[in-house]
């Protein structure tokens, strides 16, 4: 990164300090995943679900509730409470809610043990915590899910009948030696050496064709493009698993949803400029789409949605210190380039 990126970013990072610094919040984030085969655990058939009720429920000592917030998964099956203050949450736990409403998806019965929040890092007066996965189980599991082998027993072998007697011959009388003739001289016979075929020439395989080049794959290749870049005709088919009229709220869910509205495209996402939540959903977007383009990119898919999530329910700092986290993966952190080349 050069000097005047740098000149931009440190009174950038200064403003975003200095807003909303005494008001302090505590997060819980996790995922509801679908126990397809009803086992209570994760497994390959397994899948995030959305529009499943998350309850976070904190006791005190005599196991009365002294707080409790509920709310639903995102489209990637994640959700994220929020508790204003930053209060202790070490003896919270969360767990799926009775109301649970993944009836599109089959699962709807809550499964599995509550779990207990784990605290991930304190930072400027905001806790996060997590927890481990959720389950949510159908009326029935899924036909192709393994079924548990019974043991089966060793066969029995059927008894045999006892032998039958067989009579025995009588005995014969020995029979009567008889001398043998005298031995006759045998010639002598001188050994024969095998003859020794002549070796033949050494047999030796053709070489080989030299292999073709393996064809690039640039979902392995380090790659980061700005916004702009993402909005140019000529890259448009980097597009991938959403277009450009794609709605915002269809791929951040209901917080994005209820702060930018349900009409807002990922197009004009990318063009959002003045405003720190703009900036923040536009490089969020573009965060997003980079993470589709190579794996090699600093946020996951899921992460970037979790990233936004979490900014949108915290204070205006949150809001602009995630925006420029964003900024700076899509810029490459000054030393990786955009590999975008025009479509054909």
């Amino acid at each position: 990164m050069g000097l005047p990126q740098q000149l931009f970013f440190v009174p950038f990072l200064i403003f975003a300090a200095a807003i909303d610094g005494i008001q302090g919040d505590a997060m819980v984030t996790g995922t509801v995943f679908c126990d397809q085969c009803k086992d209570g655990q994760r497994s390959w058939f397994d899948y995030p679900i959305s529009g499943v009720k998350v309850k976070v429920t904190c006791t005190d000592s005599n196991g009365q509730i002294t707080m409790s917030r509920e709310e639903t998964t995102n489209w990637f099956g994640n959700y994220a409470v929020k508790f204003d203050g930053a209060p202790d949450l070490s003896g919270c736990f969360s767990q799926v809610s009775d109301s649970g409403q993944g009836s599109e998806s089959g699962c709807s019965a809550p499964a599995g043990p509550a779990q207990k929040l784990r605290l991930m890092f304190r930072f400027f007066d905001m806790e996060m915590y997590a927890t481990d996965s959720l389950l949510s189980q159908p009326a029935q599991p899924m036909p192709n899910c393994p079924k548990s082998t019974n043991p089966v027993p060793a066969p029995v072998t059927p008894a045999q009948p006892p032998p039958v007697a067989v009579p025995v011959p009588p005995a014969q009388p020995p029979p009567v030696a008889t001398p043998a003739p005298p031995a006759q001289p045998q010639p002598v016979v001188s050994p024969v050496t095998p003859a020794i075929p002549p070796p033949s020439p050494a047999f030796r395989l053709p070489p080989m064709p030299p292999l073709p080049p393996l064809p690039p794959a640039p979902f392995l290749e380090a790659s980061a493009c700005p916004s702009k870049s993402w909005t140019m005709p000529e890259y448009r088919c980097y597009w991938r698993m959403v277009n450009p009229e794609t709605k915002v709220a269809v791929v951040f869910g209901s917080l994005a949803a209820s702060r930018y509205g349900t009409d807002l495209t990922m197009m004009q996402a990318l063009q959002g400029r003045g405003d720190p939540y703009r900036t923040l959903l536009r490089e969020g977007v573009t965060s997003f789409l980079n993470s589709y383009n190579t794996l090699r990119f600093p946020y996951n898919t899921i992460g970037v949605v979790q990233h936004m999530d979490w900014a949108l329910m915290g204070s205006t700092r949150s809001v602009l210190l995630t925006g420029l986290r964003f900024m700076r993966a899509n810029s490459g952190y000054g030393t990786v380039n955009c590999s975008f080349t025009p479509c054909k």
